[in-house]
């Protein structure tokens, strides 16, 4: 009778800490919930899924990228920005990814009081955020607005380097 007990007690905290761990994931980046949710069942809102996906980023990304005013990004490649995978990272870019500050700290806040490592989602979703708050800092009009950028770039930068230091 106390292992039924035992064993019961176990599997209701262990739903408590998967729900309390989806939730943590959920609020980091709360849009690619409604994308995962069915808004856009035919995309996945992850890019990488082979070594050759980021491949393929890291070259997306060494071609250039410029991001508009909407969140979207054109790639200079004429050849790269024709291929489903690039087309995939818009939606990312332009559904997923936090554009206004107020956001983004949202988003190193979140990070910063998460512990233990980042799904891939979420870590992937922090690094193309880095890549847009680095492409508006060096795109501001004013000092300030550079500074603040800047400062919301290193705080990302080093939430990603803390989370891939844990992972080693």
């Amino acid at each position: 009778m106390l292992l039924w007990k035992m064993l019961i007690v176990a599997l209701f905290w262990n739903c408590i800490e998967a729900g309390a761990t989806q939730r943590r994931a959920n609020a980091l980046f709360p849009a690619a919930r409604s994308i995962k949710g069915g808004v856009t069942p035919v995309v996945n809102p992850t890019f990488i899924s082979s070594i050759s996906d980021a491949h393929l980023l890291f070259e997306i990304l060494m071609t250039g990228i410029h991001f508009e005013s909407s969140g979207a990004f054109s790639v200079t490649d004429a050849e790269l920005a024709s291929l489903q995978k690039t087309r995939n990272l818009n939606l990312i870019s332009e559904e997923i990814i936090p554009k206004k500050l107020p956001d983004i700290l949202r988003l190193i806040s979140g990070l910063s009081n998460h512990t233990g490592c980042l799904d891939q989602d979420d870590f992937e979703c922090t690094v193309l955020t880095l890549v847009y708050t680095a492409h508006q800092m060096v795109s501001s009009a004013t000092e300030y607005q550079r500074d603040v950028w800047a400062e919301s770039f290193v705080s990302l930068y080093k939430s990603i380097k803390k989370d891939l230091t844990l992972r080693n």
